[in-house]
Formats: structure tokens, sequence, C-alpha cells
């Protein structure tokens, strides 16, 4: 027989899926004998047997993947077999290379929750696993969150301490078992336990069952800490108004929205909106945080879980022990990140006792430690798409789908606020989870040491450069130009823009809109940007418009009181006495107002930014919807929750584009003007004064800053267009994007969206990339290494 031998490594996601033991059984059905090795690169595959044999493995491999897998170009390489030739066919896993922080494991999987038949032993009371907290396969489980080292296997993870009982071991070395090689496993005899601690950490359930222990102390009002996948979390009963304001109270959270943790969807069905798209978000392996409109009935159990807000996060289980809890409890829970406002996660039983205490009543743990913290992730749905609002557990750390030109490896730190870095390398880009803000020193310190593992893991060939937000007071900036690496800084809007041309796969030229709290702005005009239309060639980026300008009294405490940016507002249009101005008036002291007034009269501590976040602060004031912020973007997602309550109604207030002959004739300038929010300012005012509903201005608001933007755009895209056709070049100027913070609002993306389609723009939004600061990354690694010819836009 004419034997060979075929030597391949698989690249993608194809560890911790159920590749292996898949492609094990397909080569002993062949005949074949070898190895089939986790190695940091992917699955190596090493075999040898008859040509023939060896050719329909190569054939039938892509057919075999598992649903998670997703596989790269193979490129199969014939060699002579070996002599002795093997016996049989291995599965084996490469030497252990150590995995700390772990911002990027290019071997990894993300976490998934239970698959349908683990959830069905977990039930099954004849089942040697049923009510089993921790059972998994190699379909489903934990990965990432609990991988010590690359590449994948049990060795390598925080089960390596879980020697196996007889049942399971044979269960692993079982070819025709569903678990053969599942490196997860274990069971009630031989895998981690759980425990009930009380708030003094004595055993609280040392002769019972600690989650029927757990559910009474939920029953009863209690918070309860549960160490969850990728750290703690604080869970209470969702419909007990009581135990939510405590856990409000205790963790200094008093508005931000909670999200709720619910065994089944169908029963929310009378108090939210649930989609077919939804539902299938939520039933998926990533198990994320889905945010699903609210109905706003008087008669909605869980009005303090997220008060004023549009949409209610919710999530299904993550884990079998998650499943176990909800089912027992036979209600929703509230689940929020087991930490104090803006602290990192806790992760281990000891740090959750210290760290929480004061906040949890108890503590439901176990003793398989969590390797690294991972936030859950949170989207939305955008015309029966996932657009990912939070890119963390069940999706990182897998790669983007996006192509990237060859070159050395890249890193890009993104910005300080929702904080996730990315590495290109082999024409792959990875963005790392969300790390959360840099304000506080432990996420800074544990950034920094992600970073030195990365940069000492990325030898061959090594780093070229790095890429950051070019504020100068950010952090992640003043960390990037300490690396000893050429340091490229990218405007914050620019990063925002590719990011989205780059997963739509767009080239140049294209036009966009980005728009947030606060962009950095070089160069000539306003430093604090919040709003730009950009012109993005192959070679340069242009700034067209922006909105205008208008004074931040008190400078970064008006990103926090939303009554200071109205009365900003409200002095530079010469509108203080107006009627409708009564709700700033009374949100100050007469003694603050005076000063802040004289402030602004003197241009004292008062910079001027064109924020559209910092617009919907005001106008959340002016509606008396936030005169002062419990949390980052509260003003606009009242502003939001009101508008999504107005029914229907007729027209949006004015945002036209204007003529600015000092913004137009500099160096720099905006040759299409300013969006004017004056006109919008004077229609809200009269309409608050004239007593028209809350609701109804909301909305009317949000359909004038879509209307505004669109035209905006189309006028763009026209002069775009006639300037092409006066030089005798092909362009197509309709393909517009749309990025930054602001477009997580659903109601203004989706207002958008029609409105441009409606002036016959194409528009592309975010959607795998976040399109908050959490995608900025991607962005800036685009701005290095366009997937276009030509040099990068600047």
């Amino acid at each position: 027989m004419n034997r060979s031998r075929l030597r391949l490594v698989c690249g993608g996601v194809v560890q911790g899926v159920g590749l292996r033991p898949r492609l094990a059984r397909l080569a002993t059905a062949l005949g074949l004998v070898g190895s089939v090795a986790n190695v940091r690169a992917g699955v190596r595959i090493d075999l040898q047997g008859g040509r023939p044999a060896l050719e329909s493995f190569l054939a039938r491999l892509p057919q075999e993947l598992p649903a998670a897998a997703r596989l790269e170009p193979l490129r199969p390489r014939w060699l002579a077999p070996r002599w002795p030739a093997p016996r049989g066919v291995q599965l084996v896993a490469a030497a252990p290379r150590p995995l700390g922080v772990g911002l990027v494991a290019p071997s990894l999987c993300a976490d998934r929750a239970p698959c349908a038949a683990c959830l069905a032993e977990l039930a099954d009371p004849a089942d040697r696993r049923h009510g089993y907290a921790f059972l998994s396969c190699s379909d489903c489980g934990p990965r990432y969150s609990i991988a010590t080292a690359e590449p994948y296997a049990r060795a390598h993870t925080t089960l390596a301490a879980f020697p196996l009982c007889p049942a399971c071991r044979a269960e692993f070395e079982d070819p025709a078992d569903r678990r053969f090689h599942a490196e997860t496993i274990g069971c009630a005899l031989c895998g981690p336990r759980l425990q009930l601690l009380t708030a003094e950490g004595t055993a609280a359930a040392a002769d019972g069952d600690p989650l029927e222990a757990a559910v009474t102390l939920l029953e009863a009002g209690r918070i309860l800490a549960l160490q969850g996948v990728g750290g703690f979390q604080l869970l209470v009963a969702a419909d007990d108004d009581g135990a939510v304001a405590r856990l409000r109270h205790r963790k200094r959270r008093p508005a931000r929205p909670f999200a709720l943790l619910v065994g089944e969807e169908s029963g929310l069905s009378p108090w939210l909106r649930i989609s077919a798209a939804e539902r299938e978000a939520l039933q998926g392996p990533a198990a994320p945080i889905v945010l699903l409109q609210r109905r706003f009935s008087a008669s909605d159990p869980w009005g303090q879980v997220a008060p004023g807000c549009p949409c209610l996060g919710v999530m299904r289980p993550a884990s079998p022990l998650h499943h176990l809890l909800v089912q027992r409890f036979g209600r929703a829970l509230v689940a929020t990140s087991g930490n104090r406002s803006g602290e990192p996660l806790c992760l281990a039983p000891a740090e959750a006792l210290e760290r929480l205490a004061g906040i949890a009543d108890a503590f439901l743990v176990h003793d398989r430690p969590i390797a690294r913290a991972l936030d859950d992730s949170v989207l939305q749905i955008i015309e029966g798409r996932p657009a990912l609002l939070r890119r963390a557990r069940g999706f990182a750390p897998q790669p983007l789908p996006l192509p990237l030109p060859p070159g050395p490896p890249l890193l890009a730190l993104g910005g300080d606020l929702k904080n996730a870095p990315a590495l290109a390398q082999g024409g792959r880009l990875w963005l790392a989870p969300h790390q959360g803000d840099l304000d506080d020193v432990r996420l800074l310190e544990r950034l920094q040491q992600g970073l030195s593992e990365l940069e000492g893991k990325v030898k061959t060939p090594p780093l070229a450069a790095v890429a950051c937000d070019a504020h100068p007071d950010y952090r992640s900036h003043q960390l990037a130009h300490g690396r000893g690496l050429p340091c490229h800084r990218v405007g914050h809007h620019l990063a925002h823009a590719l990011a989205v041309a780059a997963e739509h796969g767009l080239k140049p030229p294209l036009l966009a809109f980005c728009a947030d709290g606060l962009g950095y702005g070089e160069g000539e005009g306003e430093a604090l940007r919040g709003s730009e239309l950009l012109w993005i060639d192959a070679g340069s980026c242009r700034r067209l418009a922006a909105l205008r300008p208008f004074p931040l009294p008190g400078g970064e405490r008006a990103s926090r009181e939303p009554r200071r940016v109205a009365l900003g507002l409200l002095h530079s249009a010469d509108l203080l006495a107006h009627p409708g101005a009564a709700a700033v008036e009374a949100a100050f002291s007469a003694a603050d107002r005076a000063l802040l007034l004289q402030a602004l009269a003197g241009s004292c501590n008062s910079p001027h930014g064109s924020s559209l976040g910092r617009l919907f602060d005001a106008v959340a004031s002016l509606l008396g919807l936030a005169q002062v912020l419990s949390y980052e973007g509260e003003g606009g997602l009242r502003v939001q929750g009101a508008a999504e309550q107005a029914g229907e109604f007729a027209g949006g207030y004015p945002l036209p584009l204007i003529q600015d002959s000092a913004a137009t004739d500099a160096a720099g300038g905006l040759p299409l003007g300013r969006l004017d929010w004056e006109p919008l300012l004077r229609c809200l005012l009269a309409e608050i004064a004239a007593g028209e509903g809350v609701a109804v201005c909301a909305a009317r608001f949000h359909r004038g800053l879509a209307s505004g933007i669109a035209e905006a755009l189309a006028t763009a895209s026209s002069a775009a267009a006639a300037a092409a056709a006066a030089a005798a070049a092909a362009s197509d100027c309709r393909q517009v994007v749309l990025g930054g913070g602001c477009f997580q609002n659903r109601l203004l993306l989706e207002l958008c969206l029609a409105e441009l389609r409606a002036r016959g723009l194409q528009p592309f939004w975010p959607q795998a990339v976040p399109a908050g600061d959490g995608g900025l990354a991607v962005g800036q690694v685009l701005a290095l290494r366009p997937p276009w010819r030509g040099s990068a836009p600047t």
C-alpha cells in the first residue's frame, strides 16, 4: 500500500470545543495512526497511513467541526512516514506556557454555558451527575476563566488539582463516550464542591445542602455573594424592593442598572419585549446580558432593578450552578458584579470575604479557583443582529473575524474607560476582554502586568509598535509611551470610525459620524470633542463638521452634573430667564448659581466642548430627569427611557448645519460648518414651558438629532460626490459609519439608520466590536495597519 504522512496545524477557534476527540474518531475510522495535539498555535495533526485515507481525512476535516469551532485555511504538509509506526491515535497537549492575566490567549476558547445534553443530565434523577453544579463536557463549560497555561489541557487549568474517579476516567478514555477527552470532566465524587459561608467566613450549612441553604437566604431577602464563572456576583430577589434597595445602599450604587438572572425568558413577556433574535442571543452558549425593551407596565415587578432605563438587562444561567440556583429559587434574581462600585471583581473566597464585608450576608463558594476575572458580556439587538456593548465572558479570548494585512505584531492600548487592549499578529486581531476603568489602581496594575506578560511572549517577530489614544492625560496613553516601542497616537473618533469600517470590510473613502462623551482632538480647534463628522480617505482623515461647542462650567465636574452643562447652554444662548429652564434654576442654590454664572462670564474653568453625550445630559437636566449623575451615561439613559414611552408623536426639534466663518476659514477647520444646537434648545424650552410631556420632548429631541446627523452626512456625501466628479474620479460616497458611545442608544441609532437610508445613504454600525471605548483598540490597530493599500489615515 502507498503509505504517507500528513502534518498540519488547524488554526482558529479549535481548542476546548471538542475538535481533538472528533478528529481522533475520524482518523481511527479511516485506519490512520499518529497524534492530535493541542499546541499554542492551534491543533497539530500528525497522522500516517494510506494516502487515499489521509486525503479522505483532509477532505472530511472541515465537515467534522464542532458547532463552536472556527477553522482557518489549512496548509497540509506531506511527509515520509515514520518508522516504526505509532500505535493508534493519541490525544496529547504540548508543554505548558504559563498564562497570568492572559489579556490575549490565542490557544484558548471562550467559556460556554451548559449545553442541552448536560442540562438534561443535570435534571435527570437517574443520572449520576443529577444536580451536580460543575458538570460539563467537550461542548460546554469553563475554558478561558480557569486556564493557568496554554495550550488547553486539564493539567493546564485550575482543575488540575482534581484527579478523576474511576467512572470519570473511564468516560474520559472511551472514544465512544461523549466525554471522551472532555478536559473539564468531573462528578460529585472527584470534582469541585460547594460550600456556604457566613459573613464571618464560617461554614453555614455544614450538615445540609449549601444550595438549599443559599436559596433560603435569598427568600428571606438577604444578599448572597456567588462565586460565578469569571468572578463573584451579588444576588438578591429581583422582586423584593427592600432587598434591592439594601444592595444598592451597601454597594454604593444608587441608580445604576442591575441585570436580571432568569431560568427561562418565556415569563418575561408581560413586562419586556422579546424578539426571536433576542431569544436566540439569550439561549446562546455565550450567555450574555441581553438588553430587552421594557413595556413600562405599572405592574412591573422589577421597577427598582433599572430605574428610568429604557431596557432591562436579562441573562440566562452561565453555568450549572446558576441553573440550579435559579431553578430552586423559582423567581428572577438580580445578578450584579461582586465588587464595590469601581473596583475589580473578587475572584477567590478569601478575597471576597474581605472586600465584600458589609455587603454580602453569605457566600456560596467552591474550591475550583478562577484564573482570571471576566465580566458578563452585554449586547443588544439592532435590526435583528447582535451589537456588543461589552465584550467579555463568552466572547473573549477568541480572535475577531477581521482580516489584516501581513506585518510584524502591533499592540494597541485603547482608552481609560472600558479599557480593552488589542494585539495584531499573524494576520489576526485579538481584542482583550473588558478590563474596566483605569481610575482604580488595582485595575491599572493588572493591565500593566498583562502587557508585560504579552510583550514577553511576542518574540518572533517582536512587537513593532504600540498605539494609544491621543489624550495625553490618559493612563493608557502614558503606559504606551513607557513601553520602549515606537508609539503612535490615534485620534479618538478616528479610532471609533476605523473599528466600524474594519468589521464591515469597508474601504475608503467613507464618511463617519462619531459621537460620545469626550474625544480628545489634536491640532486646530477645540480639544474636547464629542461629536465629529469625518471624511476618511486612504491616507488622510479630515473633519468636515461638528456639533457647535458649548461651555462646560467646572470642566471635568460638568461631566458628572448635567445641571452645569444645561447652565452653560442657557448662558451661551442668553436663555437663562426662559420659563422652560425652571428645572435647571431649581437645581442650584442661589449662591452656587451666581458663582457658576460669574465663571461663565469670565470664561474661568469653563472649557468649550462639542460633546453629544453632554448635550444629552443637558436635556436630562432641563427635563428634570437627572441633575447629578450617579454613574456614567445616566443622563442619556434617562432621556432615552423617557423617549421610549412617548407613543405616537410628530416632528423633531431642528438641528441645522450652519456655516461658521471662523471654523471654516481656520487651518484644519470645518468646511461644512457646525450642527447648531441653539434652535433645538429654543424649541425644547418652549415646549417645556407650554406643558408638553417629558416623554414627547425626549422623543422629539432624539428625532431631531437623528435628522440633523443624517442631513449633515447627506450634505457631506453630496459635496464629496461633486468633488469626485469635478476631478473625473470614481468615488462611492454613500457609505457612512456611525461610531462612539452615543450610538449605544438603540433609539438614536435606529432613527439615524432610517433617516440615512431615506437620503440614499448606506449606514454601518458597530456589532462585533463595542460601540463605546471598549472598541477603541481595534480602530487604533487599523490606523497603523489598514486593510487597504496606501498609508494609514492621520
